[in-house]
């Protein structure tokens, strides 16, 4: 299991910028790859951006361009730079580590944290 902290939500004006921290317990490279997922009020949960171990990412077609995941392997630290805010990114953001034990996965969440994008 791994323990998450997260921080750096907030509240910010559409075109605005905000950057979420996701600190895990064990290091970073005992972890097979970081998430950051969102869920928006009445809606599910979706994948918003991803890191491997292997140093690759992928982000869903919404935030391309202006969502950016990157880590600091010293800090056992994953962030999530997000530029040029819409309202609809409104969400309440989630951190997550997947491991791969034997084949099977494995995730551990953070316990969230709010970003409100509004004028």
């Amino acid at each position: 299991q791994v323990q998450l902290v997260e921080s750096g939500g907030g509240l910010a004006q559409p075109g605005g910028s905000l950057t979420l921290s996701c600190a895990t317990s064990r290091s970073i490279f005992s972890i097979d790859s970081m998430e950051w997922h969102r869920q928006a009020p009445g809606k599910q949960r979706e994948l918003v951006a991803t890191f491997t171990s292997g140093g690759s990412t992928n982000y869903a077609d919404p935030v391309k361009g202006r969502f950016t995941i990157s880590r600091d392997n010293a800090k056992n630290t994953v962030y999530l730079q997000m530029n040029s805010l819409k309202p609809e990114d409104t969400a309440v953001y989630y951190c997550n580590a997947v491991r791969q034990v034997l084949g099977i996965r494995h995730d551990s969440w953070g316990q969230g944290t709010q970003v409100t994008v509004s004028s």
